[in-house]
């Protein structure tokens, strides 16, 4: 039996594009090429009957290291907490204040994108300082 190696992270969201771009923001991810012959997605999507526009959009990691991941379009809001999210990793290493200024210099640039902070939860005998925040759509994730 083979070990499966790679994955993808799919997100339910309203606007596949915005949210997509702005996880690129976050991590450093591009988008793909738009398909053959088209010189932008935003060309490809006027191509499609209205009914089918940005029903998915993707981003992937430069360097073919991390998930690709895909946005698609539902029709219903986000209601409730997430029940897996992404941790951001920005403070690996780091201790006691040098941690926590890095996890407030990465916040200060998201809410700049968009995201919104939730919460500081200071270290404790376990774990060590992180932050809670939401995406452009409400969708829980924490720099850790």
């Amino acid at each position: 039996m083979s070990a499966i190696k790679k994955f993808q992270v799919t997100f339910d969201c309203a606007e596949p594009q915005r949210v997509a771009r702005f996880w690129c923001e976050v991590l450093g991810y591009v988008v793909p090429p738009p398909p053959e012959g088209f010189a932008t997605w935003d060309d490809y999507d006027r191509s499609l009957p209205p009914e089918d526009r940005i029903q998915y959009f993707a981003c992937s990691d430069p360097s073919g290291v991390g998930p690709r991941l895909l946005f698609q379009r539902v029709p219903e809001g986000k209601v409730v907490k997430n029940r897996l999210h992404l941790d951001v990793r920005v403070g690996t290493g780091l201790v006691g204040e040098e941690r926590l200024a890095a996890l407030e210099a990465e916040c200060e640039r998201l809410v700049a994108l968009g995201a919104v902070r939730v919460r500081l939860m200071l270290a404790d005998e376990q774990n060590e300082s992180c932050l809670m925040m939401q995406d452009i759509e409400g969708n829980e994730f924490c720099l850790d």
